[in-house]
């Protein structure tokens, strides 16, 4: 947002440049495709929304149960429900375009020739960015998943790099053993910027039936909980690499957000705040410009990176 939207100082922000009104974006997954938060307020509100994750063809997900709440946060199985790309390009985008706001398109596939598919296809439309999701299991090495290892996230990069112009973000996650060597790879691809944390793996069982909570067995574990992970993760990540950091895990205030900006990022999503309160997005905003204010801080901008290790 510009000065006096929400106070004195100036919340706009350049990822990828790319200009964003302020730096909160909903994360993929929580604001399907925006519709259903419309009827709230106005989306031109957002700093950019990061659409829902959309695959090659259509994904029913995982079967029920699939979503349990734990301590400060929640474990989810959905499996990347969505009605496939040819319907999100014909059918959701458009309407997404015309919300005065930065729409990243977020993707995901089986192989690197289906995601460079994908994202030939999104190269054709108007979207703004592309989030490429590297958490999607690479069925030909065992099902881990291609961000889990150097070579893979390399290897999917490249294919979808060679695939579009858009600015490009790919989405790391944090089930690895050095998230920046993940980075460092995807960077040396062509990544534009990377967006970290995605949910940690975890269990809950319930103990009458003796059986895990979720039928998928296991899940990925989002909100305060997994926060000051994203934290550790977003400062790694950002001193090891050039490239813009957008950050994300557990945000639900605007002294997260600055937190999160402090450690490296340039740009916050927001995820599991939303599904309890779909103001959230909003009250972060002003919760960070009253930060901002406070301080005597006089652009969102002025935080990245600015933290100071012993």
């Amino acid at each position: 947002m510009r000065k006096g939207w929400f106070g004195m100082a100036d919340l706009s922000v350049t990822v990828c440049g790319v200009p964003f009104k302020n730096p909160i974006i909903p994360a993929s997954g929580v604001f399907g495709y925006g519709r259903e938060y419309a009827q709230y307020y106005p989306l031109s509100m957002l700093g950019g929304i990061a659409a829902k994750g959309t695959t090659p063809l259509k994904q029913n997900g995982n079967p029920a149960p699939r979503i349990a709440e734990t301590p400060a946060g929640m474990l989810n199985s959905v499996g990347l429900q969505n009605p496939g790309m040819e319907a999100f390009i014909h059918n959701e985008l458009p309407w997404l375009l015309q919300q005065d706001t930065v729409v990243l398109a977020n993707f995901a596939g089986p192989s690197p020739e289906a995601c460079a598919e994908s994202a030939a296809k999104l190269d054709a439309t108007d979207v703004h960015m592309l989030e490429l999701n590297i958490s999607c299991p690479n069925v030909k090495n065992g099902g881990l998943a291609f961000g889990a290892q150097a070579d893979t996230a390399a290897a999917m990069v490249r294919a979808v790099r060679n695939a579009t112009k858009k600015p490009l973000v790919v989405k790391l996650s944090p089930n690895v053993t050095d998230i920046t060597e993940i980075a460092r790879a995807v960077e040396a691809e062509g990544a534009d910027a990377v967006s970290l944390i995605n949910t940690l793996l975890g269990m809950r069982i319930d103990l009458r039936t003796r059986r895990p909570i979720l039928r998928n067995n296991t899940g990925g574990l989002s909100g305060p909980a997994v926060f000051p992970v994203a934290v550790r993760m977003v400062w790694q990540v950002s001193n090891a690499v050039k490239i813009p950091v957008i950050g994300m895990g557990g945000v639900a205030s605007g002294k997260d957000a600055a937190e999160l900006m402090m450690a490296g990022a340039s740009a916050v999503q927001v995820g599991t705040a939303v599904l309890t309160d779909p103001y959230a997005p909003l009250r972060i905003v002003q919760e960070l410009n009253a930060f901002l204010d406070e301080n005597g801080i006089a652009s969102a901008a002025e935080l990245t990176g600015t933290m100071q290790p012993w």
